[in-house]
């Protein structure tokens, strides 16, 4: 078998680049009128803030940092989506980046409504891949001020096929592990290697591993290493042990930017290519290639093919030479075969929806073969003995119309599985009668994964008929008290209900159940009803036999007064 691995393991070589920046009389003149001390003159350092939630970090950095050696520049401008390419143009140079912002894997942003910016880490990158090559390219230190701004813990979503696909090319199970675990961490993007992969050659990133401090926790916090540090720490290149230590509760760590000769140094060049300012085609080229690459880069590039065709414009996708690219591609049929054959090898149906999804886009898969490969994909779901309910919500969104209720008669699976619990609501949500029998039977069960079973069908397939209604309602009133019971009262509470008689069943368990969460269930399936339809005496029911909360007040409290 060939060495997978070892193409991936090849290091690129970076060369230093140097900058010298020439002023001309005029231009120093210039600076000197309009009151700027040029930077190469003055010695000074710009420290370039993104301020996308708090200012409590930037104000920290800007009062204790001496003017006449460092001068601050604010890149957010409040109302312009691109202001990152604006501080480009204005050609901005970083040598410290401070960003402070709430941080979701993506994105820094802000938990006030009216802030509406945002720094996308997809935009950082294309930045240093090229399309902003001086801002970042003189970094010296970079604080990430958000939660998991560094946190190292790559998704292993890949892993089960990478496996599949080496062990099916011949390697063994522990290489295919050790390689597949590889090309999670380096592809998987955690934010700790792709935060290295963008400040590649920054001598010193700050982060956190997991929840950062909120800026009014920080900001003192800063005020306090400020207030100790050695002068001119900041802005030198070199980690800071006690501001390490000030954060570590609130794990902040510290790492530094890819160095040419890294293992994974190669493989910024290669991610540097779905960036920068490359045409919608050029793009297009490079992921054929990944993809064409077999397993287990073409499973690993998938993300970035979802990625890639979710994020097209329509003056991409008008732009000639992309759509002759994509008839091209579209029409490499080697490719296609070997594309669908991972993704019927699948193991998780939601991926594999994705896929199909992609191979839609591309070209591969008609509209008829599209709903052919999401039926197989059901098939396939219903067949596993360890379908669980969000196998449940799956089918059931899949089939949200209907069109593939005919998928029933392409089961051949043994009974005694055709009737297990979850395959029962998966064949419920593909329209058999019997099915759905069996799955309202579920729910007023003692068994709780059995009821959530239940409460995925119903969440696509409410009850509307009244009368099923009350029965239902009579059987889960007579449950045994517990977490099955309240499961399947919030599910008959999100039917938003509206008769009188399954309200007057839930008022008589409020009255004599001893258990605080049923009460609780009862009086958030109220609070969803139809006001109208409650009798005007039960706002009395709820007052004289409501148990009371160890917690204050609840949501029986919210029910008694709106219903008095």
């Amino acid at each position: 078998m060939p060495a997978p691995f070892g193409a991936w393991e090849n290091a690129a070589r970076f060369s230093p680049h140097f900058h010298v920046t020439v002023l001309s009389k005029g231009v120093l003149v210039a600076a000197l009128v309009a009151g700027l001390a040029p930077p190469a003159l003055a010695q000074t350092q710009t420290v370039c803030t993104v301020t996308v939630n708090s200012s409590d970090e930037r104000e920290a950095f800007r009062r204790n940092l001496p003017a006449d050696k460092f001068h601050f520049v604010e890149l957010v401008e409040h109302g312009r989506p691109d202001w990152l390419r604006s501080a480009c143009e204005r050609k901005v140079r970083c040598d410290v980046l401070v960003v402070s912002g709430h941080f979701a894997g993506t994105e820094f942003y802000s938990s006030r409504p009216e802030t509406n910016e945002t720094l996308r880490v997809d935009e950082m990158e294309r930045a240093t891949c090229g399309a902003c090559p001086d801002l970042f390219s003189h970094l010296k230190e970079v604080y990430l001020f958000g939660c998991d701004s560094l946190k190292a813990d790559a998704p292993q979503s890949a892993m089960p096929e990478i496996v599949r696909g080496l062990e099916a090319a011949g390697a063994s199970r522990t290489d295919a592990q050790r390689i597949a675990s590889a090309l999670s961490r380096r592809e998987g993007e955690d934010a700790h290697d792709r935060m290295r992969r963008i400040f590649a050659g920054v001598p010193v990133i700050y982060g956190f591993s997991s929840l950062a401090p909120y800026g009014r926790t920080a900001g003192p916090l800063l005020q306090r290493y400020f207030d100790t540090a050695t002068p001119g720490e900041v802005g030198s290149g070199r980690v800071s042990a006690q501001l390490l230590a000030l954060f570590a509760p609130s794990s902040m760590v510290a790492t530094h930017g890819v160095e040419p000769g890294e293992a994974d140094a190669a493989y910024r060049a290669e991610a540097c290519r779905y960036y920068g300012e490359h045409t919608a085609a050029e793009r297009l080229s490079v992921l054929r290639e990944e993809l064409a690459g077999g397993m287990p880069r073409l499973r690993m590039a998938f993300d970035r093919a979802e990625k890639f065709f979710a994020g097209l414009t329509p003056a991409d996708r008008d732009e000639p030479a992309f759509a002759a690219a994509l008839r091209d591609m579209a029409g490499d049929e080697s490719l296609r075969t070997s594309y669908l054959a991972v993704e019927r090898a699948t193991q998780d149906p939601a991926l594999r929806v994705r896929m199909i999804a992609l191979a839609r886009s591309v070209g591969w898969l008609s509209a008829a073969q599209r709903q052919a490969e999401l039926g197989q994909t059901i098939v396939d779901v219903l067949a596993r003995r360890s379908m669980g309910f969000g196998d449940v919500e799956l089918v059931c969104t899949l089939n949200a119309d209907r069109a593939l209720d005919g998928v029933r008669s392409e089961l051949r699976d043994p009974p005694d599985l055709l009737h297990a619990p979850a395959q029962s609501a998966g064949l419920a949500c593909l329209g058999s009668d019997a099915a759905r029998s069996r799955v309202l039977r579920l729910l007023a069960s003692g068994n709780e994964g059995d009821v959530q079973l239940a409460q995925a069908y119903l969440r696509h397939r409410p009850i509307t008929d009244a009368a099923e209604l009350r029965v239902l309602a009579a059987t889960i009133a007579a449950m045994k008290p517990g977490p099955a019971q309240v499961r399947a009262l919030d599910t008959l509470g999100r039917m938003h209900v509206a008769d009188a008689k399954v309200l007057d069943a839930l008022a008589a368990l409020f009255a004599r159940t001893p258990s605080l969460a049923v009460q609780r269930a009862i009086a958030e399936a109220f609070l969803r009803s139809d006001p109208a339809a409650a009798k005007p005496g039960v706002a009395k029911l709820f007052r004289m036999h409501r148990l009371r909360s160890p917690d204050g007040e609840d949501l029986i409290d919210v029910l008694v007064r709106r219903l008095s």
